[in-house]
């Protein structure tokens, strides 16, 4: 298969490139610097960018007809809403809501037209349940679910599939798009939340995303794949409670186990 995957410059997007080429498929390979994409196993290295509609349009014109679509590409960003500036909330959503769409509205066309395709969106455990101080990149993961969940519906009539992976806290971590300290009032806030990713990940920390690699690959080869895959100890634990209590059960036991007072 002939596969794109968007930020594969580090991290998911990287190993992912790797196991999807140690399969055998042909990985277009993108990323804002092609410097980047270096020392990463593709087939093709091309300049992408997803924030700007030109440069997804010249980057699908040289990677030719595909078969599959990886959109990986994502920035984070922290800070708490009462104050949060909307320049840096929208940058956040243009990246990681905006670029998939632009990306995804270029190709469906003539997916549609030929009957196959398969949309794989990189989202996070964090598309379904929003901590305090990462709402701008909750709320954005959030909208990608929301989006992808529509185009299941709409897509799978023309036999495109669309596949949302949902991985919990992962090394070595995302770009930041720039953090927002927010009023002193917060200090507590934060102090009480860092490291929340070693309290659920336990001693050994945050896995590598050879995991997400492989459910992503998973994924685009196995057409039983569900709507939602979850990758991570520490993402099925959550979805699992979640699924189990109520909105004040939750919180009351998201508190008990991370010893958050705020």
């Amino acid at each position: 298969m002939r596969i794109l995957i968007t930020g594969a410059g580090r991290a998911i997007g990287a190993a992912t490139a790797a196991e999807l080429s140690a399969r055998g498929h042909h990985v277009v390979a993108t990323a804002r610097n092609i410097d980047a994409l270096d020392s990463v196993e593709a087939s093709e290295r091309l300049v992408m960018d997803v924030r700007d509609a030109e440069s997804v349009r010249s980057a699908l014109e040289g990677a030719g007809e595909l078969d599959a679509v990886v959109n990986n590409a994502a920035v984070t960003s922290r800070g708490p809403l009462e104050d949060y500036p909307i320049d840096l909330l929208t940058a956040v959503f243009d990246t990681n809501v905006l670029g998939p769409f632009r990306l995804l509205q270029a190709v469906i066309p003539s997916w549609r037209e030929r009957g196959h395709g398969v949309i794989v969106n990189v989202s996070s455990i964090q598309g379904r349940v929003s901590p305090p101080l990462d709402g701008a990149y909750a709320a954005s993961k959030h909208a990608l679910e929301g989006l992808s969940e529509t185009m299941h519906y709409e897509l799978s009539h023309f036999g495109i599939r669309t596949v949302i992976i949902e991985p919990g806290y992962t090394a070595p971590g995302m770009k930041s798009g720039g953090s927002h300290p927010g009023p002193p009032a917060y200090a507590d806030l934060w102090e009480q939340w860092a490291g929340i990713d070693r309290k659920l990940n336990g001693p050994d920390g945050r896995p590598g995303p050879e995991s997400v690699a492989t459910a992503i690959a998973d994924a685009i080869e196995d057409p039983t794949t569900p709507l939602r895959v979850p990758v991570g100890e520490d993402a099925r634990l959550i979805f699992t409670t979640r699924r189990q209590l109520d909105d004040a059960e939750f919180e009351a036991a998201l508190r008990a186990t991370l010893s958050i007072t705020w």
